[in-house]
């Protein structure tokens, strides 16, 4: 497709690749490994002189349909996925960080990437310094000459507080160090972060691009030199592989990202504007609002706000568990991106085993409920939460 395309089109159309029996839907390869014509075929293949499929650790048909796809839609050279989002954060990680480098995060970052980079790459001597999301100068502050990558998600969970990614982009260039950002919240459809200066975008293909909450799956997306290549070349060693079962469900929910994310997007600024009328709610946090500290700059970044939203009840934890106990309809799961919409209290879940002070530095309170608004009808939605707000 050497035209340039639209992003629903590319969400539907770009990377298929047909088999002999020129099939309309992308087929689903089921296999471990491939049969070589030859033994100098072999060879070839082994040796990477010759491109095509080995073995699925590291090629797949169907895997590399998925990468091709996102791949188009984020506007990058390459894409390399893996087995879940953690996995891809992982795998970005120790391919680009050695012992002694040093790392700029976010601290608004999902709970388990803290962990991550805090007891596990802390473990191998790799150190990382956490600071707000939305304070460049405390990103410039941070950086050392060790400094070899900066790491943020914007919007962030579960406060939805936005990054300036351009700017981000320039103090890591500054530094010799890589930007990475998590576009879990957005996907492509609404933020593209290459375009706005990052080296690397990561993905939790679980989320948004699936859509419907059934499989895990992760990538890791960025030119060939820093994503194609050394990723491939990790992904053959360590084997944190993508499925091809998973693979080839999340191109069939690649196909309706783009209409999904308008829909979800626009259902969730009508409910945050209900909630921030409502008596109960102290707070709400959501970049559609005007009155997120945020909103000029989502607007010009992003081209929607995203359906995740979150809400501060009056009366801390209790008062938060009662909306949440109170519902009838929506679903009680940490996981979000799916067509359900779920909600869940993060300071006792999904940001539980952080400490006390990483939370309150984070800003998650305990009347704090994260919503992740899916296709239901909202006024349905309105009513569910109402009974516990009332």
């Amino acid at each position: 497709m050497g035209e340039k395309l639209q992003q629903a089109t590319l969400g539907v159309r770009a990377g298929q690749v047909r088999s002999q029996f020129n099939e309309h839907a992308e087929a689903l390869y089921l296999t471990s490994s491939f049969v070589f014509d030859n033994a100098a075929q072999a060879a070839a293949r082994f040796a990477g002189g010759e491109d095509g499929m080995v073995y699925t650790r590291y090629t797949n048909p169907t895997v590399s349909m998925f990468q091709d796809r996102l791949a188009a839609l984020e506007g990058a050279q390459s894409c390399v996925a893996t087995a879940s989002g953690m996995a891809a954060i992982l795998a970005t990680a120790l391919v680009h960080l050695k012992t002694g480098d040093h790392v700029v995060c976010s601290n608004a970052v999902f709970g388990a990437t803290i962990q991550l980079f805090t007891n596990i790459l802390g473990r191998f001597g790799i150190e990382t310094t956490f600071v707000s999301p939305t304070r460049v100068d405390e990103w410039r502050a941070a950086v050392r000459p060790a400094t070899r990558l900066l790491f943020l998600e914007t919007p962030s969970n579960p406060l939805t507080e936005v990054s300036d990614i351009a700017a981000l982009a320039e103090v890591a260039k500054q530094a010799g160090a890589l930007l990475a950002v998590d576009n879990v919240f957005c996907t492509p459809a609404l933020q593209r972060p290459l375009e706005l200066g990052a080296d690397i975008v990561v993905h939790s293909a679980t989320k948004y691009l699936d859509g419907q909450g059934r499989v895990l799956g992760g990538a890791v997306v960025g030119s060939k030199s820093i994503v194609g290549q050394p990723l491939t070349a990790f992904l053959r060693t360590a084997g944190p592989t993508l499925s091809p079962f998973n693979a080839w469900v999340l191109l069939k929910g690649l196909e309706t990202l783009e209409l999904r994310m308008q829909a979800q997007s626009a259902a969730a600024l009508e409910l945050a504007r209900w909630l921030e009328r409502h008596p109960s709610v102290a707070r709400v946090h959501y970049p559609g609002l005007e009155s997120h500290p945020q909103h000029e700059l989502a607007k010009r970044q992003q081209r929607a706000a995203g359906s995740v939203l979150s809400f501060e009840v009056k009366g801390g934890r209790e008062a938060a568990w009662r909306v949440i106990d109170g519902t009838r309809l929506v679903s009680i799961t940490a996981n979000l991106g799916d067509v359900k919409t779920t909600l869940i209290h993060p300071a006792s879940t999904t940001h539980g085993r952080i400490s006390p002070e990483a939370r309150a530095a984070a800003g998650i309170t305990e009347g704090l409920v994260r919503l992740a608004v899916g296709l239901e009808a909202v006024v349905d939605l309105k009513g569910d939460l109402e009974r516990g707000l009332s």
